[in-house]
């Protein structure tokens, strides 16, 4: 550790709280404009995520952040598709991407998070960030009603982070929104996630080896199954507690019975077997009141984290890095870093979020399926596929005015405005 006061006070021109995909990808961003970055990781790398799959979008931030090329040189299986499968185990006829349009991007991945993430961070460093792992954020420092880096503590020994702009991409941990009471929670989405990991489980053939599979469960609740390399599947179950928890909360039983209510399921995990605990998590869908304040700029699951169902969580913390590392390099060259920097940045990444928030929602509402309602509207099942893929920076009016038909669509939610602008609308 850094001995000397001098050392112990390092100044940047941007301090990143947390060294996962939005964390990398802002630092990789800002590194190659030039800019000094720090990352404060409070773990070493490589370590323990879940959220395997990635969308076909999560193609663009990873091109623009030098990544294609290393992840065609891995190991991580090829994803082609996503497809449903119902209760009683008939397939859907999967949806793939190369049919919807013709781009690298209809080709993705299904990764192993600690390999990822360990080649996102490094990316970062090779662009000139320095990392600082087992390294823990313990408080902002502030100055003048603005904040200015970081005290974080590394080897029970603290260092001053200073910075004009600091960006958040702590995760679920948010750690500027629980401690500035920001986090919100999303009224209807609080599921819950048990999951654990099967070796030598059945996987379809040929082109749709790597497809994502969603498979339902009573009460809207509903299994991922996703194959991984090294003859590894992720299997987990979302789903309401008072479901899930009905007999108990012996998570194998719970497990062990779900297996038995998905035939599709069923018959590819019989010749499996389990190879990890049990992991559970809950109360998935939450959002940040703001997004900023002076010097201060939230991103990726620090900022919101919306329910997994179609996936779209490392997306989302790929799109925002991209998108916070351009606006916080555009606010260093006017040097200006008050919260009002961000409102474009926040307004953008809010629009594609309420979007997929929109389509999460008919997913969960008992009167909503995909296939009425692509029978009614088959003009529609182009804005939904883009849905699905993570093109959501577009107008999905009609999409939505036609799920209204069948679903309650949510109105937008009142968060994540700048601080100081929010401050203003309440006048």
């Amino acid at each position: 550790m850094m001995s000397s006061d001098s050392q112990q006070k390092r100044t940047f021109d941007a301090v990143i709280i947390g060294g996962g995909p939005a964390g990398s990808t802002a630092a990789a961003v800002l590194a190659a404009a030039g800019r000094r970055v720090a990352v404060i990781e409070k773990e070493k790398f490589p370590r323990y995520s879940v959220g395997e799959s990635l969308l076909p979008y999560c193609y663009f931030p990873l091109e623009r952040i030098g990544m294609i090329e290393k992840l065609r040189a891995s190991s991580f299986i090829k994803k082609y598709s996503v497809q449903f499968a119902t209760e009683d185990g008939r397939i859907s006829q999967p949806f793939y991407f190369h049919q919807h349009f013709d781009s690298p991007a209809a080709q993705t991945w299904q990764v192993m998070r600690g390999e990822f993430d360990q080649m996102l961070l490094d990316n970062a460093r090779e662009k000139g960030a320095e990392v600082f792992e087992e390294t823990a954020a313990r408080k902002l420092l502030r100055e003048d009603d603005r904040v200015v880096g970081v005290v974080a503590e590394r080897a029970s020994e603290q260092m001053e982070l200073r910075a004009p702009v600091t960006i958040d991409c702590s995760g679920r941990d948010a750690f500027s929104a629980v401690r500035n009471e920001w986090r919100t929670a999303d009224p209807l989405l609080n599921k819950i996630a048990l999951w654990t990991y099967y070796k030598g489980a059945k996987r379809d053939s040929g082109y749709d080896e790597g497809a994502t599979t969603v498979a339902y469960l009573p009460e809207k609740g509903w299994f991922w199954y996703i194959p991984l390399p090294n003859d590894l599947v992720s299997v987990g179950i979302v789903g309401e507690a008072p479901y899930l928890y009905r007999d108990g909360k012996d998570l194998d039983r719970i497990f062990k019975r779900e297996i038995g209510a998905n035939l599709w399921i069923k018959d590819h995990l019989l010749q499996g077997t389990r190879v990890e605990d049990y992991r559970v998590t809950g109360e998935f869908s939450y959002r940040s009141r703001h997004c900023a304040e002076d010097g201060l700029v939230l991103a990726g699951d620090a900022f919101a984290f919306l329910d997994p169902v179609f996936s779209s969580g490392v997306f989302l913390a790929l799109r925002s890095g991209e998108m916070v590392g351009e606006a916080v390099d555009a606010a260093l060259t006017a040097g200006d870093c008050s919260a009002e920097r961000f409102g474009s940045y926040s307004q953008d990444f809010r629009a594609g979020l309420e979007a997929m928030r929109k389509l999460v929602y008919a997913f969960y509402d008992a009167s909503f399926s995909f296939g009425r309602f692509l029978k009614k509207h088959p003009e529609r099942r182009h804005d939904l596929t883009d849905c699905l893929i993570g093109n959501l920076h577009r107008d999905f009016d009609g999409l939505f005015d036609g799920i209204a038909e069948f679903a309650e669509v949510p109105k937008p939610l009142a968060y994540g405005e700048p601080l100081s602008n929010a401050l203003e609308s309440a006048r």
